[in-house]
């Protein structure tokens, strides 16, 4: 029984090594290439430790945060990258989506394939004050890639400044002062020319 609940958590731990390949549109903030997904996984975890302390809703459970942060992208290993403002890609997402979590975290023991699958879901609602939080770090991550690339991403798809703010909206409600702090960042990127006006 141990034996076989270890097989299957190592053959998760495998499946999920695919992250490492799944490009994003998203460029290191160097400019250098395409960020993978591992990348921005490990960096939104990090992101949501460290500014913690302008989230509105100072209960919140910073681990948990951390575990949606680190499982919701997992799904792209079947799906690849919906690029955030691809309306037609955000068509069937939720379906392709689903269909992926239910495959991958499926290789796990039953209790944790329940419990991830619902974390994911979770994360996907947006309903919880951990939700929200991640989902703002989540969203304010590529703002910061596409800032400090003057707009590379931003350029290469015509993205304009109203487009960006409509998907940031829920940073403002879940954590004010980034909210503000992006849309400062968003003039900034307009007068400058790297996001349409």
């Amino acid at each position: 029984m141990e034996a076989e609940r270890i097989r299957q958590q190592i053959q998760f731990i495998r499946e999920i090594d695919e992250l490492k390949h799944v490009l994003r549109q998203s460029y290191l903030m160097n400019g250098s290439r395409r960020e993978n997904d591992a990348e921005h996984t490990w960096h939104i975890a990090v992101m949501a430790l460290l500014l913690q302390e302008h989230a509105a809703d100072q209960t919140l459970d910073v681990k948990k945060v951390v575990h949606l942060l680190l499982i919701h992208d997992l799904v792209e290993i079947d799906t690849g990258d919906t690029f955030a403002y691809d309306t037609k890609g955000y068509e069937d997402k939720w379906e392709r989506e689903l269909a992926a979590a239910k495959r991958i975290f499926g290789l796990l023991p039953a209790d944790q394939r329940e419990a991830w699958m619902a974390l994911w879901i979770e994360f996907e609602e947006g309903q919880t004050a951990e939700a929200r939080y991640a989902a703002a770090i989540d969203r304010l991550h590529p703002v910061l890639h596409n800032f400090y690339t003057e707009g590379k991403a931003w350029k290469a798809h015509h993205v304009s400044v109203a487009a960006v703010k409509k998907r940031m909206a829920v940073i403002a409600e879940a954590a004010p002062a980034l909210g503000r702090f992006v849309d400062e960042l968003l003039e900034e990127a307009v007068a400058k020319g790297y996001l349409l006006p």
